[in-house]
């Protein structure tokens, strides 16, 4: 390790998350494309983490707000991507997301339709998939927006059913509609459309819309790399291949092809940071959030120890290892948060933070509270402290 290396404090990761992340007021974002862009993407498998995450990142802004981002000026779009995860990306960064990891997930999901297919024996082939696929979009050109039941009412061929694992102990029979459906979601071909219900609603009606533009993997990775070390950095590449969930080879590539800059970290480690961003970083003004389970600043590295006390994970996180709902101070999580069943937020410290911190807290908790209004939340990975709190 060499002593010329800049050295970039714990203290000093924090106040980058806080500015970064649009976590601290002054930083905080005017439009849900910008607050994706600060964390390259929003988590966005369960429908209303993807919500509450831009509203903890926004001046200001209502559900209403971010339905618009979504559903009219298509500002902000989700793909199936970064470790074969639902995520929500600007229309900017979208066909870099696209070539870097989701053309590659779309392609092993179709080779793994394609085998069952053959495996079932109904001489389903790759021509009868293009032929349903095409129907499927015929459907919702006639149609318009469609859900997934309507489109498989207006196709005869979505309504297929065929066995998986015939002979074995997973044996199972199921309907193609659903993959078929997520195959052309995969391939850019419709998109989520406003669901059924309110925001906190994960029943998608689908539309049919144009494939985004091919870019070159290469340079796609790269620049999913140079975003993400501005908004991460430091870190290292094992984390940056962990949140892509791309090969160590490719994320060496791209990493190369960025030419990050070295620095020390306060336990002497050595991580990665944007090239020439090795500066000092100031302190924002204390700030408090409440962040949704799967949160991107809760998730953004493999090694959280910068910003979450070790001791706090059992309750934090599930079994497959999903954060939930975290209660954030100056950087670091400090607890966890959950909405009882009458709408009630409730929050608990899981150390000794201190009387401004709990002031701050239970004043962002009340903003909360009155955002989400009549709405209710329930994560859709349950953590033992949520759990506890909801009771």
């Amino acid at each position: 390790m060499s002593p010329s290396l800049p050295l970039v404090t714990t203290a000093e990761r924090r106040h980058r998350l806080g500015r970064r992340h649009r976590l601290a007021p002054s930083a905080r974002a005017t439009t849900v494309a910008r607050a994706a862009d600060a964390v390259v993407a929003l988590h966005a498998t369960d429908a209303a983490t993807v919500y509450l995450s831009a509203r903890a990142r926004l001046t200001e802004g209502s559900p209403a707000t971010i339905e618009q981002a979504f559903y009219k000026d298509v500002s902000v779009v989700r793909l199936l991507s970064m470790r074969n995860t639902l995520f929500a990306v600007s229309a900017e960064l979208a066909p870099y997301v696209d070539a870097s990891t989701a053309r590659g997930i779309a392609a092993k999901e179709r080779r793994a339709f394609l085998k069952h297919l053959d495996e079932d024996g109904q001489s389903l082939d790759a021509d009868w998939l293009a032929r349903a696929e095409a129907a499927a979009l015929a459907a919702l050109d006639l149609q318009g927006a469609s859900t997934g039941s309507q489109i498989s009412a207006a196709v005869p061929a979505l309504r297929q059913k065929i066995t998986i694992g015939r002979g074995k102990k997973y044996e199972t029979e199921t309907g193609v509609a659903t993959r078929v459906i997520r195959l052309l979601a995969a391939d850019g071909r419709i998109r989520r459309d406003r669901p059924r219900g309110s925001w906190t609603s994960s029943q998608f009606r689908w539309v049919h819309t144009q494939p985004r533009p091919a870019l070159p993997a290469a340079e796609a990775r790269a620049e999913i790399a140079r975003r993400w070390l501005h908004a991460y950095g430091p870190a290292t590449e094992a984390d940056l291949a962990w949140w892509t969930g791309w090969t160590l080879t490719d994320v060496r590539k791209a990493l190369a092809a960025v030419g990050p800059d070295q620095v020390r970290l306060d336990d002497g480690s050595i991580a990665l940071v944007g090239p020439g961003d090795t500066g000092p970083e100031p302190a924002p003004e204390p700030w408090a959030a409440l962040l949704p389970g799967l949160d991107p600043s809760g998730m953004g590295w493999a090694d959280r120890s910068f910003h979450l006390d070790p001791a706090y994970r059992p309750a934090l996180f599930d079994y497959a290892g999903n954060i939930g709902p975290t209660v954030w101070w100056n950087g670091e999580i400090v607890g966890g948060w959950a909405q009882r069943p009458d709408g009630e937020i409730v929050w608990r410290l899981l150390g000794a933070a201190g009387r401004a911190a709990e002031t701050a807290i239970s004043a962002e908790a009340a903003r909360l509270a009155q955002w989400v209004g009549d709405a209710r939340v329930t994560p859709r990975f349950r953590t033992p402290l949520e759990r506890e709190l909801v009771v």
